[in-house]
């Protein structure tokens, strides 16, 4: 078996549900993993919309995610489980699914990568460039799961 993420939120390459966007409740949907390689000590969540309109937006940070967890649930909320990193609102935490409308049905994608390292070694509220830095010769693997979303 190969190192797979899923959602019982929304099918692959699905819509994201209102719930979890800006113009819901925007609650993070649950994920769960399974079948990662040996010698995982961590795990790091990112979510990004490569289609944002100035390029590729973050909308969810989480790194030092021990390596006996193998689920986030819904509504997950900064300080439990994880350390959490500033997204490309300004926040800690997730941030939902808000393209532009009238700009058509963007992708998201919800990467979960396998690391060899406890911990990245970062205070909450790294940014994306800093993760992805400290994150640099640590993964082992990498899988993704991608949602859709759309204005009118």
């Amino acid at each position: 078996m190969a190192f797979q993420m899923f959602s019982a939120a929304f099918t692959e390459g699905a819509d994201i549900p209102n719930l979890h966007t800006c113009d819901g409740a925007d609650v993070s949907p649950s994920l769960e993993w399974s079948d990662e390689p040996d010698g995982v000590k961590s795990y790091v969540v990112i979510v990004d919309d490569p289609d944002a309109p100035k390029g590729v937006w973050t909308h969810w940070l989480l790194y030092d995610v021990p390596s006996a967890v193998h689920a986030i649930p819904q509504g997950f909320r900064p300080g439990r489980l994880a350390v959490t990193g500033k997204n490309d609102f300004g926040r800690l935490g997730y941030g939902g699914p808000c393209p532009p409308k009238g700009h058509g049905r963007h992708r998201y994608f919800f990467q979960l990568f396998a690391l060899k390292v406890e911990s990245l070694g970062l205070p909450e509220g790294a940014t994306r460039a800093e993760v992805d830095q400290a994150m640099n010769g640590h993964v082992i693997a990498r899988t993704e799961y991608m949602g859709r979303y759309g204005r009118q």
